[in-house]
């Protein structure tokens, strides 16, 4: 229910995932939004209207004002772009720095070992673009380059990234579930506060995902709260976010991503199936299943 669906070939969804999308968008409003007790409520419209979509400033988490941040890059092996070939520079891989105190010592030997090898030449793997999902709260380090859509109910927030898709179900105004069945974006549920802030809740997430793009892992303790801001004049979005494993991180520690609106109308991306290897390097292969799962 919280994650995509495959199949033979690649991953299903576009068709579901646009017509959930186009559902959505029909049965919501745009600021004032029918309480399900027939009260009438201001809410954040993060919709704001036809072909406008929500891109990240950057692929790395921010740190918050104070206390303890997120993983950072090494310094000593600075991260560069593909658009660094434009100044003649060689792409790098983000590299994370395990010196970071917020880390577990066995969190920090197997971000090392895996930085060794990427050093060595390994490819790094980096889990969209092998048509893999992100994770939470990853999930909002994947819209540079393609943005997200929001899509509001009275009773659902759904957040499509239309590469993939790779879709998330946010179920306001509930409780989690009792038991909560590990998925690759968890159980959000979440609550809208003033009328300009959705805060989302998520537990349950996959051990398989990672919470960065350093490829910090995490434990299935993990317990992200994200806090999504927009701006006074609607033209940019704040995701503020915490972030909570005792299994992995020595303390509960904090980070912000940032959106920029823009003109993007909606289109399909499918990220299908491909080589399981290429140029002769080594790289997490593609999910594949023989049949459906439904």
């Amino acid at each position: 229910m919280f994650g995509p669906l495959y199949v033979a070939g690649g991953r299903i969804g576009l068709c579901s995932a646009f017509a959930i999308a186009i559902l959505a968008a029909s049965t919501a409003g745009n600021q004032t939004m029918a309480a399900d007790d027939g009260a009438v409520s201001d809410i954040p419209d993060f919709q704001i209207g036809k072909d406008m979509a929500w891109r990240e400033i950057g692929d790395e988490f921010l740190p918050p004002p104070n206390g303890p941040g997120p993983i950072t890059n090494d310094p000593q092996h600075p991260f560069r772009s593909n658009g660094a070939q434009r100044l003649g520079q060689t792409p790098t891989y983000h590299i994370g720095d395990v010196t970071n105190p917020i880390l577990q010592p066995w969190a920090a030997e197997q971000m090392r070992k895996d930085n060794e090898a990427v050093l060595a030449g390994a490819v790094a793997y980096r889990p969209n673009e092998r048509c893999m999902p992100g994770g939470v709260p990853e999930f909002v380090l994947i819209a540079r380059i393609s943005p997200f859509y929001f899509f509001q109910t009275q009773r659902e927030v759904i957040v499509l990234n239309q590469n993939g898709p790779e879709i998330r179900h946010i179920f306001l105004n509930v409780p989690h579930s009792k038991n909560v069945k590990p998925s690759w974006y968890g159980e959000s549920v979440g609550h809208y506060e003033n009328s300009d802030t959705l805060v989302v809740d998520t537990i349950g997430i996959s051990t398989k995902s990672f919470v960065d793009n350093f490829r910090t892992p995490h434990t299935d303790r993990l317990h992200v709260v994200e806090r999504f801001k927009l701006s006074a004049d609607r033209k940019s979005l704040e995701d503020f976010i915490t972030v909570e494993d005792p299994g992995a991180f020595t303390t509960p520690w904090s980070a912000i991503q940032r959106f920029d609106l823009e003109v993007r109308p909606l289109k399909e991306s499918p990220c299908a199936e491909n080589n399981a290897t290429f140029f002769n390097y080594d790289v997490v292969p593609m999910p594949h299943a023989d049949r459906p799962d439904f």
